[in-house]
């Protein structure tokens, strides 16, 4: 019946996307997100004063110009895009402007090598544009595991995005067309011009947004990056402000501040000391392919442990055989020989976010590497694949390659 089915099948054009009705969807979300979190903070009895706000001394904040005392000041005002300091750097966007840009791209150029660009690229490409990808490294997505680095690098070029590791932007300039060219060069000075974008984007960072609060001058210690220094229960140096979330560098991820502030209303409101945990963080990348990873790399786990186990597993999902798609999938599980304790999970491929919200859960509980063998995985589904990773791929000990090394 299946293969009856796909004969019936017949090639036709591809539907029409409409930028500006994209554009007026996201806008109305925004619109309606922002309604309901000023609706929660309206039912909690929560006073919202919209405006610029400074901290003018350790109980004292201006807004627009009204001075308000309070016990508490929490600092949770997040990062802000940057921007290199290259001939040209004014001619770029960053992620503030992607996704208000009045057009389709034709042709991009993305400059940066972690989850902005790779996921920014993701969306242009799959929208239809001529994406190009550039980061210094010779893989993306520095701190993942490397095995994990090199599989989304592979699956990112089959899905059709045009990478160029190794190289870093020298110059960007505008052609009399008013396209622009993106001048980049390698470790060893050879030049590349990637011409006829629309637009360069620049995800090469973001910094905490600090700027005229009048942080330093109530004695809030910053750090190097400028973010905002604090203890482990996210207090500053100054014992009634607290800071948490982008603006302290620690983990940037929404749900990690989201984590902190429930840590800080704890600590404050209830008198309940209580510490973040960022212990087995999830986190994904919303790129194509998808890629989702909690616990240890490999590389952390080796340093870490010493000996280690590695189950690993690269396949084609059923719906990519059977409609042609040539994209894979990959799985991965670090496991400790000496207590058969699931160290990491990490995925590659489509869903994989969804997925591995629930395997955190069990790797934050330390499931170990039996339990998972004695769950009946769902058929057919890519997750049931790390239930049935029955053997080592490989196993690496630490005598074995002390002994190499000597």
């Amino acid at each position: 019946m299946l293969m009856c089915a796909l004969s019936r099948w017949e090639e036709r054009p591809l539907p029409r996307h409409t930028w500006s009705k994209f554009l007026e969807a996201k806008r109305k979300e925004l619109q309606r997100l922002n309604g309901a979190y000023k609706n929660t903070l309206k039912n909690a009895n929560v006073e919202l004063m919209e405006g610029f706000g400074r901290i003018v001394d350790p109980h004292t904040v201006d807004v627009n110009g009204k001075k308000y005392t309070t016990k508490h000041i929490l600092v949770a005002v997040g990062g802000k895009a940057t921007k290199l300091s290259i001939p040209g750097a004014d001619l770029c966007i960053t992620s503030d402007e992607a996704l208000e840009l009045p057009s389709r791209p034709n042709k991009i150029t993305i400059l940066g090598g972690g989850y902005i660009a790779l996921e920014f690229g993701g969306i242009f490409q799959r929208f239809g544009s001529d994406v190009h990808s550039v980061f210094r490294q010779q893989l993306p997505l520095r701190g993942f595991d490397e095995e994990v680095r090199k599989f989304a690098f592979e699956q990112y070029q089959a899905a059709g995005l045009n990478m160029h590791p190794g190289y870093s932007p020298v110059e960007v300039k505008k052609q009399e067309n008013g396209l622009l060219t993106c001048v980049v060069e390698d470790k060893q000075g050879s030049r590349l011009e990637i011409t006829d974008n629309d637009y360069v984007m620049m995800a090469t960072g973001r910094t905490p947004k600090v700027a005229n609060l009048g942080l330093e001058e109530v004695g809030v210690q910053l750090g190097k990056k400028g973010q905002i220094v604090v203890n482990e229960y996210s207090r500053t140096t100054v014992p009634n402000i607290w800071a948490v979330g982008d603006v302290t560098d620690r983990i940037n991820l929404t749900p990690v501040a989201l984590m902190e502030g429930m840590a800080l209303a704890k600590t404050i409101a209830l008198d309940q000391p209580t510490k973040p945990d960022y212990n087995c963080v999830p986190s994904a990348v919303f790129s194509n392919p998808n890629i989702a990873t909690v616990g240890l790399t490999e590389e952390q786990a080796v340093e870490k442990y010493g000996d280690v186990d590695i189950y690993a597993s690269s396949f084609r999902p059923m719906r990519n055989t059977i409609s042609g798609n040539a994209i894979r999938a990959f799985m991965k599980l670090v496991v400790d020989p000496a207590t058969d304790k699931v160290l990491g999970a990490h995925m590659v491929g489509d869903d994989s976010a969804e997925i591995m919200q629930g395997f955190a859960v069990a790797v934050k509980m330390g499931v170990t590497k039996a339990q998972l063998d004695s769950v009946v995985g769902i058929h057919p589904s890519s997750a049931e694949e790390f239930v049935t990773l029955r053997s080592a791929t490989r196993k690496v000990r630490q005598k074995e390659q002390a002994a190499v090394a000597a």
